[in-house]
C-alpha cells in the first residue's frame, strides 16, 4: 500500500486534514505545533512523525505506545530546530527596541558564541538548518501570478558586504535588484549587508517609483553603516519597509557563522543557516537562472569559483554567470583572465560574460 507522505506546517492545516476523518496518519510529518487539546481519538498514528510539537502527557504515552516517531523539543536553545516556515526580517529583529542583544537575531547569534560543542547544540543546528532547507524548497516549488515555478526564475547577486549606504557601490547594486525583478526574476542574496542589503533593497521597491528607491537610500544613508550601532541600522531599514510594506518576493540567505554581519531587512524570505558551508551550497544551487557577481572580496571570489567548479562538470546546462565590472575583474581582482581559460573548451564557455552594463546582464541571463 502507497502511505501519502504529508507535511504538517500549520494548526489550520491540521484541523483541514482532521476534518476529513482519516482512520490512519501514517506517513504525515508534523512540525512544530502545539497538539495539546486536539482530539485524535480513532486514528491510528503509527508511521506518523511528529518534530518538536507539544502533547499532553497521556497523549504523548498513547502516541508512542502505538508506534509514532516523536523528536522532543531540544531544551535551553533560543530557536525552533524544526521550524516549518522562513524567516522575516521583523521576526529576526523582534525585540530590537531594547537592543539588537535583545533580538531574536541577537540572542541567537550570542548563542553561538557562548554555547558548548554539546551533542544537543549540534543536533539542534544541523536539524534547524535541515528544516529551513526544506522551507526553502517549499517556496521555491511555489508558482507565481504567471504560473511558473519561483525556483526556475532565480538568479542571485553576490557582492560585498562593505558598500556603504549611499555610496556609489550601494545605488548601481539597489539599480540591479529592481531592473531583475522588474525582469521577472526573483532576486537572491547572501541576505547581509551592502551590495546584499542594496540588491534586495532594489527588488523589494521595484514596482514602487524611482523617487521612492531614491527616498529609501537617501533615509538608509543616514546610518551608512551597521557599526557601531546594529540596532540604529536596522531601524532605518524597517522604517522603509513600514513605509513600502509588500514588496515582490527576493530571497535573502544569511549565516550566523558570520553573525556579526547582521541580517538585511528587505529580503521578503530569509532563509538563516547556522552552517556556513550548507548556507554558501544552498545559495549556489538555487540560482537555477544565473548568477551576477558585483565586485566583492574574498567571500565573492570563493563563489565566483565555486559556482565555476559547478559549471565545469555540470551534466545540464551551465548556469549562467555574469560579472559586473570590467575593471575590477580584469585588473584589480583578475578573475576574469582565469575564469575564461577555464571555460575556453568546456559548455559553459557560451555562459559566461563580463560587462559594465546591467542591461545586458539582464537581457544575457533571459536568453
Amino acid at each position: 500500500m502507497n502511505v501519502r507522505n504529508v507535511e504538517v506546517e500549520s494548526l489550520a492545516q491540521l484541523h483541514e486534514l482532521l476534518a476529513a476523518k482519516p482512520t490512519s496518519i501514517k506517513g504525515w510529518h508534523v512540525q512544530s505545533l502545539d497538539l495539546r487539546g486536539l482530539n485524535f481519538d480513532g486514528v491510528d498514528v503509527s508511521g506518523a512523525v511528529f518534530l518538536g510539537c507539544r502533547f499532553s502527557p497521556e497523549a504523548e504515552a498513547r502516541f508512542r505506545s502505538q508506534g509514532a516517531l516523536i523528536f522532543p523539543i531540544i531544551p535551553d536553545v533560543p530557536f525552533d530546530a524544526y521550524r516549518a516556515r522562513l524567516y522575516s526580517g521583523s521576526e529576526l529583529y523582534t525585540g530590537l527596541r531594547d537592543g539588537y542583544e535583545q533580538s531574536v537575531d541577537g540572542q541567537i547569534y550570542q548563542w553561538t558564541l557562548t554555547s558548548e560543542r554539546s551533542l544537543d547544540s549540534t543536533l539542534a543546528t544541523a536539524m534547524h538548518d535541515h528544516a529551513i532547507s526544506d522551507a526553502l524548497d517549499d517556496l521555491l516549488t511555489s508558482v507565481n501570478a504567471d504560473g511558473a515555478g519561483l525556483g526556475e526564475k532565480v538568479v542571485g547577486v553576490m557582492g560585498g558586504h562593505e558598500a556603504a549606504r549611499g555610496s556609489a557601490a550601494y545605488r548601481t547594486a539597489a539599480e540591479l535588484g529592481a531592473r531583475l525583478s522588474l525582469a521577472g526574476f526573483t532576486v537572491a542574496t547572501g541576505g547581509g549587508p551592502g551590495a546584499m542589503e542594496a540588491a534586495n533593497l532594489g527588488a523589494w521597491l521595484a514596482n514602487e517609483s524611482a523617487s521612492s528607491l531614491e527616498w529609501a537610500v537617501q533615509h538608509l544613508s543616514t546610518v551608512p553603516d551597521f557599526r557601531p550601532s546594529v540596532a540604529r541600522w536596522a531601524r532605518t531599514a524597517l522604517d522603509v519597509v513600514e513605509r513600502f510594506p509588500g514588496g515582490p518576493i527576493n530571497l535573502g540567505v544569511p549565516t550566523w557563522f558570520y553573525g556579526h554581519e547582521p541580517p538585511n531587512v528587505f529580503a521578503s524570505s530569509i532563509a538563516k543557516y547556522f552552517t556556513n558551508s550548507v548556507r554558501e551550497a544552498v545559495l549556489l544551487e538555487r540560482c537555477r537562472a544565473g548568477i551576477l557577481f558585483s565586485p566583492g572580496a574574498a567571500g565573492t571570489v570563493q563563489e565566483i569559483f565555486q559556482d565555476a567548479c559547478e559549471n565545469y562538470y555540470a551534466a545540464a546546462e551551465p548556469v549562467p554567470m555574469v560579472l559586473l565590472g570590467k575593471r575590477y575583474w580584469t585588473e584589480e581582482l583578475p578573475v576574469w583572465q582565469l575564469l575564461q581559460r577555464l571555460a575556453s573548451d568546456r559548455g559553459m564557455a557560451e555562459r559566461i560574460l563580463l560587462t559594465d552594463d546591467q542591461q545586458a546582464a539582464v537581457d544575457f541571463l533571459g536568453q
